[in-house]
């Protein structure tokens, strides 16, 4: 625990993401407050004061280690297996190819070009094996059809000067036969499919942003505290370079397993968090570091998580971030290439109770970001009940104060004579 103060909460055994192996296995149940049907002044005192009785923050317990779904890093931890028509890879050998690591890219690099040239040329050499040109090795009175080519060796060379266009001059095709015409032409056209083949492969692997996804980091925990009065749940992002990501987009999935209704069990179910779609926050101009906000609403699924909930709770936040590449030279697109940076939040990554401090400071002329401090939080005075019980908490003091009113006008209406 962080503070002396803090609460002590058990440590739940188990994971959520471990896929229980009996259909029994059922997540823990959310305690869920009994709804007065007409509360009284004593019992809204004494729900007032077991809900805020506690309302300084809560961190949570250290729980051991299990199986994430995206690691911090943005890598997916999902392992593809059994896969039984491999044939749909090759109807898109474009993107298999760019997919490989670059240790197997460059060896089908290197292996489509050795290929072709070994390929054509042992047809070279057997074409002039059977048409007698290696017998007939140094007949000044010989029309051979390839000169100079009278082993496996120079014919091999000559498929290599022709592919590749290089024209020493000392190996020719001549106009004694039409085969050798014929191969030098499909040997060009081969050739000339496998350079743009390979060449865009090369030029789409190194120019992928991938690596640009290194320099947007995300704050190592979320927080949860009040904002605008709303309980909300907060995290951080920021982009490192000078060179902006345009149209940035934020999005966020809770994947959590659940057992319907029915016994049937869902592991590892998405749901959408709401960061501002229909506000059109979720839309960034990630010039300087970004808190981003999901308020815990009646269409949040954190409506009725509580802090004490929250230790027994099993999930995992993703944020997706995505925005296009801008260019480095001009105000232009680089290539229109999108751009997506991942991580994840476990239940034990979410401190109750906190806030993000400021990093951003004026200076002459300018703002400038301490990133020494994204990582920064402080405690603020925040309730351990839920989202829920507190607008259920308001509602009953909006109804005392509503039946107080009518009480006090009725006392002083004047009496009718």
């Amino acid at each position: 625990l962080r503070e002396a103060g803090a609460r002590r909460y058990p440590l739940h055994a188990p994971s959520v993401l471990n896929i229980p192996s009996s259909a029994h296995g059922k997540t823990p149940a959310r305690s869920v407050p009994a709804a007065a049907a007409v509360p009284t002044p004593e019992g809204l005192q004494s729900r007032r004061r077991k809900l805020l009785e506690e309302d300084g923050p809560v961190v949570q317990a250290g729980k051991r280690q299990r199986q994430r779904y995206v690691t911090k890093v943005g890598k997916c931890q999902v392992n593809l297996g059994n896969i039984q028509e491999k044939k749909r890879f090759l109807s898109d050998i474009f993107t298999t190819i760019v997919d490989l690591k670059y240790r197997w890219f460059l060896f089908v690099f290197m292996m489509c070009y050795i290929v072709t040239w070994v390929v054509f040329g042992t047809v070279y050499f057997f074409d002039a094996w059977v048409r007698g040109d290696v017998r007939h090795r140094g007949d000044p009175e010989w029309r051979a059809c390839i000169e100079n080519v009278d082993g496996f060796v120079s014919a091999l060379l000559f498929s290599v000067e022709s592919q590749r266009t290089i024209g020493y001059g000392s190996r020719m095709v001549t106009a004694n036969c039409a085969e050798g015409v014929i191969l030098l032409m499909a040997q060009s056209i081969v050739g000339s499919m496998i350079d743009a083949l390979m060449v865009g492969c090369m030029f789409v692997k190194i120019s992928r942003p991938k690596k640009r996804a290194q320099t947007l980091i995300f704050s190592k925990n979320c927080v949860i505290s009040h904002r605008d009065e709303k309980l909300c749940l907060m995290f951080r992002v920021g982009d490192l370079r000078d060179s902006h990501m345009v149209d940035a987009k934020i999005r966020a999935k809770l994947i959590k397993s659940r057992q319907t209704a029915e016994g049937e069990f869902i592991p590892l179910e998405q749901s959408e968090l709401n960061l501002g779609y229909d506000t059109g926050e979720d839309r960034l101009f990630l010039v300087e570091p970004q808190i981003i906000c999901h308020v815990i609403n009646r269409r949040s699924p954190f409506w009725d998580m509580s802090a004490e909930s929250l230790r027994r709770e099993q999930f995992e936040i993703i944020i997706i971030l995505e925005g296009i590449v801008e260019a480095t030279g001009d105000r232009c697109l680089a290539t229109g290439m999108t751009c997506q940076a991942r991580t994840s939040y476990t239940e034990d990554e979410i401190l109750w109770g906190y806030r993000f401090e400021p990093c951003m400071s004026l200076e002459k002329g300018a703002f400038r970001v301490d990133y020494s401090r994204f990582e920064m939080t402080f405690e603020v005075q925040t309730p351990a009940a839920s989202a829920k019980e507190l607008h259920e908490l308001k509602e009953l003091e909006r109804q005392e104060h509503s039946t107080l009113s009518l009480y006090w006008d009725h006392l002083l209406q004047p009496c009718a004579p």
